[in-house]
């Protein structure tokens, strides 16, 4: 189907989005599968609801450091299923005593190579949120363990799935904003000064020690937990390695390619001002502003994002804009997609957002696709590999800015040319007894 002008002026937003929605046969109603939920806050039980709401999954078992929390899921899970799933502070006894087909993992980002790893290993699926790692070699395990052991791994890139960003990739892909030469993506929200906020006690049931664990051991602050984690390089790699990795992902499926030739980024603290850390007190030290620019072989793509003064100095503050010779098309997220003629005589053509509420995301249709690529024994449509080279674009911005220069990728070797310095960068020390993922 071509999409002209006219097509799209005379249509209905819904009507376009919905009929390019891929198309996901139900689940198979006579398999139930045992499912573990690792991390039981807010995002994992966000996944968890649409799970169980599927009718393809039981859930079995839960594990989180926050026993408060994790008490509540599991009270919640019992009144929807009226069974109670076992509950383990310790996602490692879960895995050795449950007999689990499925894990979805919502933990904060330094954990979900360990997670994962050890699901697959078990021999159960995985549902795992984006980023698939903290640094590339521990996203590259996971990758190897999927394989090795012929398990389906879903990452949470649901905006592959939304009717909205299909149509708009259609719409592009079928060339209908020419040839593209340039990708910006942004992520822009208001903000200002951080003041550094009083260390505390761990509060009662909390396993401080086991939140941090392959990180380094920071004093606890409220800041970091529960929800904060992403502005601690400790654990995330700030909203690049969070927002990022979306719009990165975008311009992967967009181009079809897999991985840049040259990175370079910069940024900094210039608001949020020096990041503090000690015994008393502690900010967040994630930059408040940061450009990435990604050379690729036909087009050069550009991340920026600021946490102050928004954007409400252009039309959008969040999503993507490809610029091609017949004009400019905006990929959107509540404001779906637009695309802006080069010819101010033509009629801009706009699709509304068919969300998922009250998220805005589109976890229904991941999960299904994930149920799908179980049972047919295909890939899922947001596959490990997917999730792997995204992350790695968010990751390897994070460590051009770390170094302050550019950096050549070779991606088939998954290594930086020629800087020994920047390829030390690709891992890092695991604290304590726990092994870095091989």
């Amino acid at each position: 189907m071509v999409f002209s002008r006219r097509n799209f002026v005379q249509s209905t937003a819904s009507g376009l989005a919905l009929g390019l929605a891929p198309a996901i046969r139900a689940a198979s109603k006579s398999k139930v599968y045992r499912t573990a939920l690792i991390g039981s806050g807010w995002w994992g039980m966000n996944i968890l609801r649409d799970a169980m709401a599927s009718g393809s999954c039981r859930v079995v078992a839960m594990a989180d450091v926050d026993r408060d929390t994790l008490e509540l899921a599991a009270e919640e899970v019992s009144g929807l299923a009226n069974t109670k799933p076992k509950t383990y502070n310790d996602f490692r006894e879960l895995i050795d005593k449950e007999e689990i087909e499925i894990a979805i993992i919502a933990t904060p980002d330094h954990w979900h190579a360990l997670n994962a790893i050890s699901a697959i290993e078990k021999g159960a699926h995985v549902f795992v949120e984006k980023p698939t790692g903290h640094t590339v070699m521990e996203s590259r395990a996971m990758l190897n363990a999927a394989r090795a052991a012929n398990r389906t791994v879903q990452v949470g890139l649901h905006r592959r799935l939304g009717p909205h960003y299909v149509s708009g990739m259609k719409f592009l892909k079928d060339g209908n904003a020419g040839q593209i030469g340039a990708v910006r993506m942004f992520v822009h929200s208001p903000g200002g000064q951080e003041m550094p906020k009083a260390n505390g006690p761990i509060p009662d049931g909390l396993d401080w020690d086991m939140y941090c664990g392959p990180a380094p051991l920071r004093p606890f602050n409220r800041m970091i937990h529960p929800g904060g984690f992403r502005n601690f390089l400790d654990f995330a790699n700030g909203t690049l390695g969070d927002w990022g990795v979306h719009w990165l992902d975008q311009v992967l499926w967009w181009s079809g390619e897999k991985f840049p030739k040259r990175i370079f980024s910069v940024g900094g603290r210039s608001v949020r001002g020096k990041p503090i850390l000690t015994d008393k007190e502690q900010t967040t030290d994630a930059p408040d502003s940061q450009i990435a620019v990604y050379e690729f072989e036909s087009f050069t793509a550009t991340w920026e994002h600021r946490r102050f003064a928004g954007n409400s100095a252009e039309k959008h503050s969040i999503g993507c804009y490809f610029y091609g010779t017949k004009g400019t098309f905006h990929m959107g997220w509540r404001d779906g997609w637009t695309f802006y003629p080069a010819d101010a005589k033509q009629t801009p053509v706009h699709v509304d957002a068919q969300l998922q509420e009250p998220d805005g995301h589109s976890n229904k249709l991941l999960w299904a696709d994930f149920i799908e690529a179980i049972e047919t024994g295909r890939r899922p449509v947001c596959d490990i590999e997917i999730g792997h080279y995204s992350t790695n674009l968010s990751l390897l911005g994070m460590l051009s800015l770390k170094l302050g220069r550019s950096i050549e990728w070779d991606g088939d070797r998954e290594q930086v040319k020629n800087d020994e310095q920047a390829n030390q960068l690709l891992r890092r020390p695991y604290r304590g007894s726990w092994k870095y993922p091989a």
